[in-house]
């Protein structure tokens, strides 16, 4: 599934492309996402200018004639700027044709991706529409330090992974960027999260900074059904530290590293380094 990193990266290298520039048309192949693509979008958006990209949380936000498209990437979903006559292949479910002769095409073999409309401006949608408004702070940005991790996790008793990977509680924090930052920031993922005390969550806001940094630079880690704007896939995947790695070598003790289910996702850890 694309995290925040890959759809970050995904925002910067078509932001270029498509600010400023107007539609010629919006052509739907398949209608039928995970929320059906409205059957007036297509008459709507026709000769409309692009205005600003920008992104909450998974979601891309593009201004579009006083309000905006919201596009979500779902499990499996890609987007990649191609020349408006390039044929289709089959997971091809819609092309936004510009009039410079390119087209932004929505790759998606799930179909739990989506693209909407609403008529508010990103910045109130981010406020007010259902599918953004209840989302935490981003990790990246003021608002969201170790602090407002701790504050979170008082007369709670789940697992600290799945405090993390909460969107109510800060957005973008997926399976491998939790699993990474938490060996990071010598914490156990199972760990109890009203038992972690404040000085540990100030390390782990910082560790979660520093990996998500980390990956948008890198172009986010390589995922199957991923790949960037561009057609090449994210190169994070390289620096992971114990995701996806059980049974070899912790990198700072050189204990085996162990995997844990918790919240029904896999878990990477260090039991010596981690506690």
């Amino acid at each position: 599934m694309p995290e925040l990193p890959e759809v970050e990266t995904t925002l910067r290298g078509i932001r270029p492309h498509l600010e400023g520039r107007r539609i010629e048309r919006l052509v739907v192949r398949q209608p039928r996402l995970r929320l059906p693509i409205p059957a007036d979008l297509p008459e709507r958006l026709a000769g409309l200018s692009i205005g600003g990209l920008t992104r909450r949380a998974k979601y891309l936000l593009v201004e579009v004639g006083g309000g905006c498209l919201i596009l979500h990437l779902g499990m499996s979903g890609s987007l990649r700027l191609v020349t408006a006559g390039l044929a289709p292949t089959r997971h091809d479910h819609v092309d936004l044709v510009l009039t410079d002769g390119r087209a932004l095409r929505l790759h998606d073999p799930r179909r739990f991706g989506l693209l909407i409309w609403t008529p508010d401006p990103p910045a109130l949608a981010a406020t007010r529409h259902p599918l953004l408004r209840d989302l935490g702070p981003e990790p990246l940005e003021d608002g969201f330090d170790g602090a407002h991790l701790f504050a979170q996790s008082r007369g709670r008793r789940v697992a600290v992974k799945s405090l993390i990977m909460d969107g109510t509680v800060v957005v973008g924090v997926g399976n491998i960027y939790a699993s990474e930052s938490l060996f990071l920031a010598g914490i156990h993922p199972a760990r109890a999260c009203n038992r972690i005390a404040l000085p540990r969550y100030l390390r782990l806001a910082e560790t979660i900074r520093t990996v998500l940094k980390a990956s948008i630079v890198q172009g986010g880690t390589t995922l199957r059904n991923y790949v960037q704007e561009d057609g090449n896939p994210g190169y994070f995947a390289r620096l992971l530290r114990v995701y996806g790695r059980t049974g070899e070598p912790c990198p700072t003790c050189g204990t085996a590293l162990r995997e844990q289910r918790i919240g029904q996702r896999s878990s990477f850890y260090c039991a010596r380094c981690q506690h």
